[in-house]
């Protein structure tokens, strides 16, 4: 298909969506894409109840597991555990 594609010089549905993706890319900043991903939250939180985010929360969840070692877990507990010092120091607590 691919090849049809290339001789009857048509961009395949792949290249095109890459093509488009770059394109955004360079014409918008990080905050276009903060304001179009706050607004697909909201969306996505009038259309979907409780269950639905402890479904995809479970899901997560065991996908990282099966993909993710001790280690990993004791890396992101070690630097959670700083970022929170921090926060508390800056705010002015112990």
């Amino acid at each position: 298909m691919a090849n049809n594609n290339k001789k009857n010089n048509k961009m395949s549905l792949e290249e095109a969506g890459k093509k488009g993706g770059k394109t955004t890319a360079r014409n918008h900043d990080q905050e276009f894409y903060e304001d179009i991903g706050q607004k697909g939250g909201k969306t996505t939180a009038k259309n979907h109840d409780q269950e639905f985010y402890e479904d995809i929360g479970q899901k997560g969840g065991e996908t990282t597991a099966k993909n993710h070692d001790q280690e990993f877990y004791e890396d992101i507990g070690q630097k959670g555990g700083e970022a929170r010092s921090r926060q508390r120091k800056n705010n002015g607590n112990s």
